[in-house]
């Protein structure tokens, strides 16, 4: 006896609608690996429809006061919290996280988010008047840019989301925003929050493929495309963004350093690193995954951190001692397979490195050591739940090694020397450096790396400011 899927839908200018074509796509749920739902795959005539809709209401949007759009952010803000429960079923049946870490680690973050942004809404000012020449005033205005096409990835789908709505809307944007085509059911529901709070097509969803995405950054409507995603998927959208010269906000991959020196409390870092390393199934573009640590302390911290892996549990989203869910997907899972069974001769399993259970995309956690710099599971983002271990000697090797790669977005440094810690924070280039810690993030500081890790930043007064653009006016006194 099969089960009828839920029917998801998008949202266009104020109300849900199917695809314009009737043409869907099943949704997984990754803990069991079947399918229970189906979503849009949105086509030509509902990207046109979706930006229609964005485009007809930005004007009316744009123009009201910083005020009334902080008041609708704070409303929705307020909304999250109160349909709490109903984000986190949804959430968890996209991705399979666990349902407590899901309760503590995300709809907090997301709600203060939103209303950091509500805040920064009241802040979109230029710089004062003044006369730069002679008769001449000059005043810089703080604008939005319009209608702006966001695509969010499916490792976090309800913060990305979040990240991508809230300063967009706050500095007067109108939005169509993409989910993952794996995990579009937590978004689906937040257009149904929203859509209660905004003006109809302020906030538009759809749903589809990467093709579904190519068309709304190849759209002539929108001003800008923002993504997050791999650097694959990043360098197509500047590709395409390009042809018409949209502004591009990128958010790509990670491959994150984390330089351990032989000063350093080893149990405390083995404690926090393996978290960090682990968390979300390692599927985190700032994810604790690369770790270096100075040869003196090598093998200790090695034998630590595979002890701290093995002890580590992975499971069902209603087991509340286990730190990660599945991987997303089967591709992700294949992915993941893949680095360990390219491993070359000279790299150690030191624990984990399979598939755990026969159903869903579970991965144990897993520790690699032995590894060279040059080695494929170094310089390649592997997304999953699998930290690799190098022994360097000095703090020179160390830098090296640590910008070895086509990725800058974060990197951490573990020492109780201050100088060597700031030494190694102008040295380290990447978009945020954490010292003796890693993966904090606060809204009020800002996210974003360098290389092919992408450009521009989310969250902060800089990610705010990101979708604005600047506008001078010069008036003559003697007018």
């Amino acid at each position: 006896m099969s089960t009828e899927l839920r029917r998801l839908r998008n949202y266009i200018d104020g109300g849900f609608r199917d695809a314009a074509d009737g043409r869907t796509t099943e949704v997984v749920n990754p803990v069991t690996g079947e399918a229970y739902a189906t979503a849009p795959l949105s086509g030509q005539a509902d990207v046109d429809a979706a930006m229609a809709a964005a485009a007809a209401a930005f004007p009316a949007w744009r123009d009201t006061t910083p005020a009334e759009r902080q008041k609708a952010l704070l409303k929705i803000a307020d909304a999250f919290e109160e349909r709490a429960e109903e984000l986190i079923a949804a959430e968890v049946e996209n991705t399979g996280k666990p349902i407590g870490l899901t309760r503590s680690e995300e709809i907090p973050p997301m709600v203060d988010q939103i209303r950091f942004f509500a805040g920064a809404a009241r802040m979109l000012e230029g710089r004062s008047a003044g006369e730069y020449m002679e008769g001449l005033t000059s005043i810089v205005r703080r604008e939005p840019v319009g209608v702006c096409a966001q695509v969010a990835p499916w490792n976090y789908p309800m913060m990305m989301a979040v990240w991508k709505f809230a300063p967009a809307l706050a500095a007067g944007n109108t939005v169509v925003l993409k989910p993952s085509d794996t995990t579009p059911a937590s978004t689906v529901l937040i257009a149904d929050i929203i859509g209660s709070i905004l003006p109809k097509g302020v906030f538009n969803v759809i749903t589809g493929d990467r093709d579904t995405g190519r068309l709304m950054v190849e759209h002539p409507t929108p001003a800008m495309a923002s993504i997050t995603g791999s650097v694959r998927a990043g360098m197509s959208v500047a590709e395409s963004a390009s042809k018409d010269l949209k502004r591009v906000h990128l958010e790509l991959g990670g491959k994150a350093p984390v330089v351990v020196f032989d000063d350093t409390d080893i149990p405390k870092a083995v404690e926090d690193i393996s978290v960090a390393g682990f968390f979300n199934a390692g599927q985190d573009c700032t994810a604790a995954t690369r770790v270096l640590v100075q040869e003196a302390i090598h093998d200790e911290f090695v034998a630590a951190l595979a002890k701290a892996a093995a002890e580590t549990k992975t499971g069902q989203p209603d087991d509340e001692d286990v730190l990660f869910g599945p991987l997303n997907n089967p591709n992700q899972l294949k992915q993941v397979s893949g680095f360990i069974e390219r491993l070359p001769a000279h790299a150690k399993v030191e624990t984990g490195g399979h598939q755990v259970g026969e159903k869903g995309y579970f991965f144990a956690p897993t520790v690699v050591s032995g590894l060279k710099q040059d080695d494929e599971i170094i310089q390649k983002e592997v997304f999953g739940p699998v930290i690799t271990v190098q022994s360097f000697s000095d703090e020179d090797q160390a830098v090296e090694w640590a910008n070895g790669v086509e990725y800058a977005l974060a990197s951490s440094v573990w020492t109780k020397d201050h100088g060597r810690a700031m030494r190694m924070s102008k040295k380290l280039d990447f978009g945020c450096v954490w010292i003796n810690t890693h993966i904090p993030l606060v809204a009020e500081m800002p996210h974003g790396g360098f290389k092919k890790s992408g450009y521009g930043k989310d969250l902060s007064s800089y990610g705010f400011d990101d979708y604005t653009r600047v506008k001078h006016v010069m008036t003559s006194l003697d007018a």
